[in-house]
């Protein structure tokens, strides 16, 4: 079960970091979560430098993909180089957008009709690329799912789990790195942002 985490220089470090913390929780022998990046190195917003597990290629086969945020996305959607290497596509793959990752959507023509999430700063230009923008964290449609505010990668990631693995494995993912005293309630709320979003279930949006 292979995982990307697009994650392009500028990054979030809360919006990658996060996600890749909890998805990492999963044991499963074939379960690979991968930094995948256009480049060897980036930096985030705040200076620090990561290494990339995967080029960008890799993101075309894997399983779910993580389109990260960061400072510099709207110039990023507009590189040909970038656009030109990835061929992501929602009916093989779980797509999952994070703050101003839902902006890639558009800029690699990807179809996706139904509301989205985003954080404050980005909504007015997801607004101007014609989206609906949501006043929630978390919302998924068919294979795509979109989440605003840097702490809401904590359900994407829950949503991923439950989808790729089961709803057990990622009840246990959250369990790991929920707070002392406030495990089982965390658990909890997370599970009923991201249940009503499951395979199988019915949602109105």
């Amino acid at each position: 079960m292979k995982i990307a985490i697009l994650t392009f220089e500028g990054f979030n470090e809360l919006d990658s970091l996060v996600a890749y913390a909890i998805l990492s929780r999963v044991q499963a022998k074939n379960w690979q979560v991968q930094i995948t990046s256009p480049t060897p190195t980036v930096t985030s917003m705040n200076g620090l430098t990561l290494s990339a597990h995967q080029p960008l290629r890799y993101a075309n086969n894997a399983d779910a993909v993580i389109l990260g945020s960061g400072s510099l996305t709207r110039q990023l959607v507009r590189d040909e180089a970038i656009l030109s290497a990835l061929s992501l596509d929602p009916t093989r793959q779980l797509l999952a957008t994070q703050c101003s990752g839902v902006l890639w959507l558009p800029a690699l023509g990807i179809e996706h009709h139904a509301p989205v999430c985003t954080d404050l700063t980005t909504r007015p230009w997801v607004v101007e690329a014609g989206m609906t923008v949501l006043d929630q964290p978390f919302l998924a449609q068919n294979q795509v799912a979109t989440a605003g505010g840097c702490m809401a990668s904590q359900y994407l990631a829950a949503w991923l789990i439950a989808q790729l693995a089961s709803p057990e494995e990622a009840e246990q993912a959250i369990h790991y790195v929920a707070p002392v005293g406030e495990k089982s309630s965390t658990v909890a709320h997370c599970m009923a942002v991201v249940s009503p979003y499951l395979e199988g279930a019915h949602v109105n949006v």
